[in-house]
């Protein structure tokens, strides 16, 4: 009875081996999650501002970008921070802003802005 439960135990230590939380509840990176993305600029104007935070948390943080800007045509590279869910927001030349929301940043790998908004893929 003990090895049983000691082999089922090992088991779901193996399972759940990729998903390690935090302690702020945030699922930490794991070796079968690739959290790095692309910001891909299709929309004709240049973005200003470039904010992503994991879904859990309120507020943005700090602009991504900082002293740089994303011209119309380019793309720039990231990793988050942690696996889950992550919400996106730019703010572009113009002053028009879009948001994207839960988003999976292990299964999305390019953020698209276009003219329309933002798109995961």
């Amino acid at each position: 009875m003990r090895r049983s439960a000691l082999i089922l135990g090992i088991g779901a230590a193996l399972l759940l081996g990729g998903c390690v939380t935090t302690g702020t509840g945030q699922q930490a990176v794991s070796a079968g999650c690739d959290t790095s993305f692309r910001l891909v600029n299709v929309s004709g104007v240049t973005v200003r501002e470039v904010y992503f935070s994991h879904s859990s948390r309120n507020g943005w943080g700090p602009d991504q970008l900082g002293d740089r800007v994303l011209p119309s045509g380019q793309t720039m590279n990231f990793r988050a921070a942690n696996v889950g869910s992550y919400d996106f927001r730019v703010v572009l030349a113009n002053g028009r802003a879009s948001e994207l929301r839960q988003v999976n940043i292990c299964r999305a790998s390019t953020i698209s802005i276009a003219s329309n908004g933002l798109r995961a893929t």
